[in-house]
């Protein structure tokens, strides 16, 4: 009989034994966590210009596509601002078409001052030769020096005048570019009134309500991508040696029972969860406990139609047996 027993307890001793090498051996090709939670982009949404908003054309939780109008903001001003900067441009452009007529009228009274200035110097030099040999009167070679001094101080008042209104049409043609830069960002401002989302996904933490007022760039609301799901896994460092980018992965989650996901191991961390922490855990102390650390893994998922949400608990199994890419 005590033999009996005794071949008893062996066998379950044996048992046991080989039950926990099994589970090791497991664990070690299997390694799994709980301290994973399911994570996805969000974008945080803002206007570009400061204003009153008009309307809110969404509601929290409310599933969206990529252009959906999601806010508007009441647009008078900027409506003001664009026929403002329209009527600047429009009186840019009629001193610049002013100053051209100008300067072609310029152009002319410096040619014809030109011509008599050229005709002017010709009778000079014929005077004064003439008045040389005795054939001219010094009184006729006064007069055709005034006139060509006349001639000449006409020539300089035409072309100053000329390069006065040439100076002047540059001047405007800066007015008119800054004219059309300043009707473009009214433009801009008027359309950024309207605010569209940037990607398909959820509605989420809106209190947004017509008649806020909202500053530029100050997040109102966010949206949750639907496109990219990932899980962040936080292993223990013991854990890692076998885990390598690459793996496949399968997942539960907490909140679809019976379910279970797919997917590859995407990155593993560079540093334990608490070394980018606020206060990271103090080790200098004289009753130093060592603690295994956790790393954090990222789990890119595979397509799925599953009813994902950011933040929810799961357990990750990593199949360290299969195909990585070893980097």
């Amino acid at each position: 009989m005590k033999s009996l027993k005794s071949v008893a307890v062996v066998v379950m001793l044996g048992a046991i034994t080989v039950g926990l090498v099994l589970y090791w051996r497991y664990d070690e090709r299997y390694p799994s966590t709980k301290d994973a939670y399911i994570g996805a982009n969000i974008i945080y949404v803002a206007a570009q210009v400061t204003g009153q908003v008009a309307d809110v054309h969404v509601v929290e939780n409310q599933p969206i596509k990529t252009g959906d109008l999601l806010f508007s903001i009441d647009d008078t001003q900027f409506k003001a601002s664009v026929d403002q900067a329209k009527a600047d441009l429009d009186s840019s452009v009629q001193q610049a078409k002013s100053y051209s007529t100008q300067i072609t009228a310029a152009e002319a009274s410096v040619a014809s001052a030109k011509s008599a200035y050229e005709t002017a110097d010709k009778s000079l030099e014929r005077a004064k030769a003439l008045h040389a040999s005795g054939d001219l009167a010094q009184a006729s070679l006064d007069q055709t020096t005034s006139a060509f001094a006349q001639a000449s101080a006409r020539l300089t008042t035409s072309q100053s005048s000329l390069l006065a209104l040439q100076s002047g049409l540059a001047a405007k043609q800066d007015d008119i570019l800054s004219s059309q830069a300043q009707l473009e960002i009214a433009k801009a401002n008027q359309a950024w009134t309207k605010v569209f989302a940037t990607a398909d996904g959820w509605i989420a933490n809106l209190s947004l309500r017509p008649g806020s007022s909202v500053s530029a760039n100050a997040p109102q609301f966010s949206i949750v991508e639907s496109t990219d799901w990932w899980v962040d896994a936080n292993f223990k460092e013991t854990s890692l040696p076998r885990i390598r980018p690459g793996q496949p992965v399968t997942v539960h989650v907490d909140m679809l029972p019976g379910v279970a996901l797919t997917g590859k191991v995407a990155s593993i961390g560079r540093g334990s969860g608490d070394t980018f922490s606020l206060l990271p855990s103090e080790n200098s102390s004289g009753n130093w406990v060592k603690v295994t650390r956790r790393f954090p893994v990222r789990i890119d998922l595979d397509p799925t139609d599953a009813p994902l949400r950011v933040g929810g608990s799961s357990k990750v199994i990593v199949d360290t047996t299969g195909s990585s890419d070893r980097k």
